[in-house]
């Protein structure tokens, strides 16, 4: 079990999609009410493994210790009330209003029909992503950006403890990026643990506090006097040349032109 700020507590955790071991004996702790990152190559396990603390991928080998409890023992109502998962892609297929779309974030607490409670929840997470007045709107008839945003008032919808996102930024562009992001970060300073895998670093390293890598299967973070945007580190991950841009007191990563193409 790890230390009293530790949402989540990965302890030797392997997983393998029938032959594959993509995760072998990964261990991490990750802090509460941040934003934690995961990064790494295509492939590597980052959605897997966010979908395995999810509940949404049955593990054998390891543990996850959520805020005291195995998340084995966690009842699939205990579940709903600590994790909001939000997926790469949803594709709505009915002409449902974005209230409707919101409203089922609440199917695990919903008898049947909504209650009052439901659609006071729904117009609140609406209105901490700043799109209530999209509420009578056709969700299928909104951008991709807007869709993405009613689907993250979806999941605060729930009112869960943690947040995890699998790339939720992928279908966005750079303007909605942005939006999305700090959106994140004000989620953790209304303590809300959210935790994240996304593709590009330097939007991890602008809104990010914490970054977990995933590499050969193991869970991975710098040497405590190494920073995440440490070049050579992140070669040591991505595998090929880098160059970091001070920025902030961080860095934006960009690839090493010159180096890579005389490499190639």
């Amino acid at each position: 079990m790890g230390a009293v700020n530790t949402a989540v507590s990965i302890q030797n955790l392997s997983f393998s999609y029938e032959k594959k071991l993509v995760l072998h004996e990964a261990s991490a702790d990750i802090e509460a009410f941040r934003l934690t990152v995961i990064l790494g190559k295509n492939g590597s396990g980052k959605s897997t493994l966010l979908r395995i603390i999810a509940g949404l991928l049955p593990y054998k080998h390891g543990n996850i210790n959520v805020a005291g409890t195995e998340l084995k023992q966690m009842s699939l109502h205990h579940r709903a009330r600590t994790f909001g998962f939000l997926g790469q892609k949803h594709k709505a297929v009915f002409p449902f209003t974005v209230e409707q779309v919101v409203l089922t974030g609440r199917a695990g607490f919903i008898n049947f029909v909504p209650e009052k409670k439901d659609y006071e929840l729904a117009d609140k997470a609406l209105q901490k992503v700043n799109i209530l007045e999209l509420k009578n709107r056709i969700y299928t008839e909104l951008s991709g950006g807007e869709q993405q945003l009613v689907m993250i008032a979806r999941v605060l919808a729930q009112e869960p403890q943690i947040l995890l996102l699998d790339e939720p930024t992928t279908h966005l562009d750079f303007n909605n990026q942005i939006t999305f992001m700090k959106l994140l970060k004000e989620f953790t300073f209304n303590k809300l643990t959210v935790i994240a895998v996304l593709h590009d670093p330097n939007m991890a390293f602008l809104y990010g506090d914490d970054f977990l890598f995933v590499k050969e299967g193991k869970l991975i973070r710098p040497k405590a006097t190494v920073n995440p945007w440490d070049t050579e580190f992140l070669q040591s991950v991505y595998g090929h040349n880098l160059q970091a841009i001070p920025h902030a007191n961080r860095a934006l990563i960009v690839p090493d032109l010159q180096q890579e193409i005389q490499h190639d």
